[in-house]
């Protein structure tokens, strides 16, 4: 997986500034990660299926995770950021 750029979507960014501070600096922390390695291990990185068709998930925690789309040109679109829940939304 080549990343090009990381761009966050309206929603992605309202739910990271709601996010307890040390959540928000592990997926900071994580977000370095996956940039300069996207296939790191600690990132439990994955495709989701059903109706989450089509985005991917990785890991900041155990209970929180991000939800991206990948763009055929490399670039990535984070969706949205919370706790596990969040595919539900």
């Amino acid at each position: 997986m080549i990343i090009r750029a990381i761009y966050y979507g309206k929603d992605f960014v309202r739910q990271f500034k709601r996010l307890p501070q040390l959540i928000q600096e592990r997926a900071i922390k994580k977000e370095d990660v996956f940039r300069k390695n996207p296939l790191h291990p600690s990132l439990r990185l994955h495709q989701l299926h059903g109706d989450w068709g089509g985005y991917w998930s990785l890991s900041i925690t155990l209970f929180y995770r991000i939800i991206f789309q990948r763009m055929d040109n490399g670039d990535i679109l984070f969706i949205s950021i919370g706790r596990h829940d969040i595919y539900d939304q």
